[in-house]
Order: structure tokens, then sequence, then C-alpha cells
């Protein structure tokens, strides 16, 4: 509950300082449905990209990747020549290939678009699984980028953030027109108090959205990998997590391979016995 709490402070923090500075500038309350629209949506999409466009950056100093651009050992060569690989069968320019100092076994992947990406592995995960069972995960982490998983949640972010927004400030408005016997300062203040309390509302209601995309999309990977190095490499993988919980910081939880939380609304992975059921049906 703490990552999801976080998860949900940071999008609703976002939403709450854009609408605060529009607020001040005189820009938030907009006359007419379709400039109210237009607005909700700068608002919405604002925080969503901003974050994607930084996603590599936050993520390398969020866990101290180092990037590996001089192979220094057997290791590294072999982690760059299977991302290489599986990049090749995906048809995607080479992404960027790290390693962060971690004894969680975990990796993530991350980028702005599909050839302009991030693969991060933990020491703990390197030193903890089989090659067999680091090339499943490395092939997971590949799917994500083939997909577009990064700029298809930025995308699904923007939009429930442009109708909690604009949710918010339809319903505010309404409220705050109907005290007629007010005068405009007070007027001015419900409407602001009504739209914050609604933003915090209706983004709660909204993350739901993103975690189920979230679920699915995992989903979609574990059988992408699947397709590149076989379901018993990735069954076997996803088994070798079970008991190793994420450690990655809360606002990065759903880049990392598994979560040991079971299904539910507020997951951002499906439990990893579902997960191996789903390919040992494929």
């Amino acid at each position: 509950m703490k990552r999801v709490f976080l998860y949900l402070v940071t999008n609703l923090a976002v939403l709450l300082v854009i609408s605060i500075i529009l607020s001040i500038l005189g820009l938030n309350r907009t006359h007419g449905m379709g400039s109210m629209l237009a607005s909700a949506a700068v608002v919405g999409f604002t925080g969503s990209i901003v974050s994607l466009l930084l996603s590599k950056y936050m993520a390398k100093q969020s866990v101290g990747a180092q990037v590996i651009t001089q192979p220094q050992s057997e290791v590294e060569q072999w982690l760059l020549d299977t991302v290489a690989h599986q990049a090749r069968q995906w048809n995607l320019n080479m992404p960027e290939v790290a390693i962060y100092d971690s004894p969680e076994l975990n990796a993530f992947a991350t980028g702005a678009t599909k050839n302009s990406s991030l693969i991060a592995v933990s020491t703990g995960l390197l030193h903890g699984m089989t090659r067999d069972e680091v090339e499943a995960v490395l092939a997971h982490e590949m799917a994500h980028v083939g997909n577009g998983d990064m700029v298809t949640l930025t995308l699904i972010q923007g939009v429930v953030n442009t109708f909690v927004v604009f949710l918010a400030r339809l319903i505010a408005s309404l409220v705050s027109s109907n005290n007629n016997n007010e005068s405009s300062s007070n007027n001015t203040g419900t409407y602001f108090i009504v739209n914050m309390i609604l933003q915090m509302l209706f983004g709660f209601l909204a993350s739901i959205v993103v975690y189920y995309f979230s679920r699915q999309r995992e989903y979609r990977a574990d059988a992408g990998a699947a397709k590149l190095v076989g379901a018993p490499k990735m069954i076997a993988a996803l088994q070798r997590l079970k008991g190793h919980g994420s450690m990655l910081p809360a606002d990065m939880s759903a880049m990392g391979i598994a979560s040991e939380e079971k299904d539910s609304l507020m997951s951002t992975h499906p439990s990893l016995d579902n997960r191996i059921a789903r390919l040992q049906r494929l």
C-alpha cells in the first residue's frame, strides 16, 4: 500500500501543481466544453509526457545504474550480445544495457521510444539466476520495448488524467455557479476546493485503469519472451522469482520484472502463479 500511495500522490501532485499554476495565471476556469477539455488535456498530458522523456535519466539516477559502454567482463559481454541478438529479432536499435548494484532479482526497461530505450539488470539477478533464466528476463524486457509499452502507458495515463481534470472542473463549475448568494471570491474558493477534492478522488479511481493495463502488458511481455527464447525458460525465470520481492523505488515498481502481490485492482503485476499458468497454456 505504501507503493500505491506514493504512486498516486506523485501523479496527483503533478495535476494539482499544474492546476494551481493555471489558476494563478487565470487560465483554470475556461468557458465552454471545448476549451475546458483542451485545457484539461494540456494538464493531463504534461506530467506523463515529461516523465516519459526523462524516464531513462531518472531510472539511472534512482538505482545508480551503470551503462555498459566497454565490457569489463565475460558477463557484461554476454549481456550485450544477448540484448543485441534480441533487438535484431524485434528489428529495433540496440538499447542501452546497464547493471545496477542490488541483491534483488530484478530488471526493468524504459525509454521514450522503441529505438531509444534502456534495459537494466541487477547484480542480484545475474548472480541468482542461470544464464537461460537471465536470457528469458532480458527477452521479457525486450518485449516491453518492442511492444511500445512505455509510450502506451504514458498515453493511457495522459488520457485518464485529462478526464480526471475535465470532470473535476466541470462539476466544480456547476457547484460554484449554483452559489448565487455568495460573493465572487467565495465562489472562486468553492470552485478551487471542490476541484482539488474531485481531482484526488477521480485520480484514485482512474489509477485502476492504468493498473489494469500494467497487468495486461506483463502477460504480453511474458508471451513475447516465450516466442524469443521458449516458454520453459520464461517459466523457470518466474519460478525463480518467487520469494524475491522488488526493492525498486516506489515510482519505478511498475517497471520491475515481478511483484509478490496477489492480483488486485491496485496491483501493477499479475501474480507469478497466474503468469506461469498463462505461459503453460501457450
